[in-house]
């Protein structure tokens, strides 16, 4: 009697557990949703505020507590009209970047940088394609173009080069939906310039 009980018990326990395991086949699947053009924009802005683009691509104004973006000028790049400080001790460099005060500026050992107009006005990307775009940030080239200049530190575009093609493209088309600021961003200026 004692061991036809334990049998039993055994028996239940394993049933039990087997009914447990099973494998549930009938998971459902979640559904795709499809992107309206303004869902695709607001991802975008997500991104960007994310990623910090505005700490470099958007001029600053000072505040109460320093330095912040300037409204009027959201990813308009570094000011044409803007002169930088010399750098009296150029040796620096060799162990430092530095920036300009609102960060859309960067000299280092490749020279000096300046951050690109994002904006869809014709000075920023306003005439980009999607592709171009792409190009940009997975190559590292300048306006998205084959055989341009590659982009220069402190640009992240190693980084951003890992996002997929959802994502830039939400990106581009929110950048593409920004107030246009006319501003031609001055041209690099390599070491032997500065």
């Amino acid at each position: 009697m004692k061991t036809n009980s334990i049998f039993l018990i055994y028996l239940l326990l394993g049933i039990t557990l087997f009914s447990c395991s099973e494998n549930k086949t009938t998971e459902e699947k979640p559904a795709e949703v499809v992107m309206t053009p303004e869902m695709k924009v607001k991802r975008g802005e997500y991104l960007v505020n994310a990623m910090g683009c505005d700490d470099c691509h958007s001029p600053k104004i000072m505040g109460p507590r320093g330095p912040q973006v300037d409204p009027k000028l959201r990813f308009s790049g570094h000011p044409a009209n803007q002169a930088l400080a010399p750098i009296n001790d150029q040796s620096i460099l060799k162990d430092y970047a530095v920036f300009s005060m609102g960060l859309t500026a960067a000299t280092g050992p490749w020279g000096t940088s300046f951050a690109a107009n994002l904006t869809p006005d014709d000075t920023g990307i306003g005439n980009w394609t999607e592709e171009q775009f792409f190009k940009a940030i997975r190559e590292g080239k300048s306006k998205g173009l084959d055989g341009a200049r590659p982009l220069l530190p402190p640009m992240p575009w190693t980084s951003y080069r890992n996002l997929n093609d959802e994502d830039l493209s939400a990106i581009f088309a929110y950048l593409k939906s920004v107030t246009p600021v006319n501003n031609a961003v001055p041209a690099p200026i390599p070491p032997a310039g500065m």
